[in-house]
């Protein structure tokens, strides 16, 4: 029942739409799109965030699931002498992950110019410590691509100070399964959601619960889906990236589920109902810990909610830089979320 295809043309479409957090506006609208031609009925919140609902046999309980468009990005911190730019970051991210990245720079006015973020001592030409410069907010630059030689010249194209900078994704789809591109964190997660939306209408699947889907757009910088959670929302589940790395049991092929990051465990009955949907259904799994990791459960949870949270997503390798999964793991976590929404509550 689940299609990989139309998950892998969700995502490619996502990561291609600049939506660093605070300038999510046309990724939102993306997902309006979906949700109007699917009819499915749904609200913006203040913060610009969407709310879906799909109602189920029994409305007096709710499930929330949540994924996040926006993503990391920049802004512009300062205009040089030199009409390059200083840059301060958005999101968690080192430098060294974005150097020699192309960018967008989207001016307040609409226009919207192309660049590179270089270190200013990139030449090894000139700069006897080109490799060895410290990477952070003073040797970073974006090298725009216009006729500028002066501070003013770039203030005439329109850019100014607190201009959102995007990262270019770079998405590629590979013969052996394989998707390439940044911001798969965690827009993979949001093209899984519309195709789970898809599936339940498509197929007039019954819900046992009422199904809340919370498309937040501030997750990055902390607090993207600790609002606008129903009175009724007993279980909360933030589908989000699964880290890889060492120590990890994370890969890219299989759902992750966690069961423990930064802010502490998640609900223990919960992760355990998970896991026997998991083992029920041949879905192919991973528990694991996210030693510096949060997300939009956890962030509804410090918010006061009284909810059974849990975190599951596709294994993502090399997070918050160039990354990359597999469609067998976007598979899996769709089959899991599948599932998962058909069963009683845990």
């Amino acid at each position: 029942m689940i299609n990989e295809q139309e998950i892998v043309q969700n995502i490619k479409d996502l990561v291609s739409i600049p939506s660093p957090s605070g300038f999510t506006g046309d990724a939102i609208s993306y997902v309006s799109d979906f949700l109007k031609k699917e009819n499915v009925p749904f609200y913006l919140n203040h913060k610009g965030g969407l709310i879906a609902t799909l109602k189920g046999k029994d409305d007096s309980k709710h499930r929330l699931l949540t994924a996040h468009v926006d993503t990391l990005g920049a802004m512009v911190k300062e205009i040089k002498s030199s009409g390059r730019l200083k840059l301060t970051m958005i999101g968690g991210y080192r430098w060294n992950a974005v150097e020699g990245e192309y960018c967008k720079i989207h001016t307040a006015d609409g226009k919207t110019y192309t660049g590179t973020i270089l270190m200013h001592q990139t030449s090894v030409h000139v700069y006897k410590d080109a490799g060895d410069a410290k990477r952070d907010e003073q040797n970073i630059e974006v090298r725009i691509d216009e006729v500028v030689k002066t501070k003013e010249e770039t203030e005439k194209l329109g850019i100014s100070v607190g201009d959102f900078v995007s990262f270019e994704p770079r998405v590629e789809i590979t013969e052996s399964g394989f998707i390439k591109s940044r911001h798969l964190d965690d827009k993979a997660s949001v093209g899984i959601l519309m195709h789970l939306i898809k599936l339940i209408k498509d197929n007039n699947i019954e819900l046992p619960y009422t199904v809340n889907f919370l498309i937040s757009n501030n997750e990055e910088i902390g607090y993207g889906g600790n609002s606008n959670i129903t009175e009724e929302t007993v279980e909360y589940i933030a589908v989000d990236m699964g880290a890889i790395g060492d120590g990890q049991s994370t890969d890219e092929y299989s759902v992750s589920i966690c069961a423990k990051d930064s802010s502490g465990p998640y609900h223990y009955e919960l992760r355990k109902h998970l896991v026997k949907l998991a083992q029920e259904h041949s879905v192919d799994y991973r528990v694991d810990i996210y030693p510096y990791y949060g997300s939009d459960a956890s962030a509804a949870i410090k918010a006061g909610f009284d909810i059974k949270h849990g975190l599951v997503g596709a294994g993502i390798a090399d997070s918050h830089a160039y990354e990359r999964t597999h469609v067998s793991s976007l598979r899996h976590t769709a089959n899991l979320l599948l599932h998962y929404v058909q069963s009683e509550l845990a």
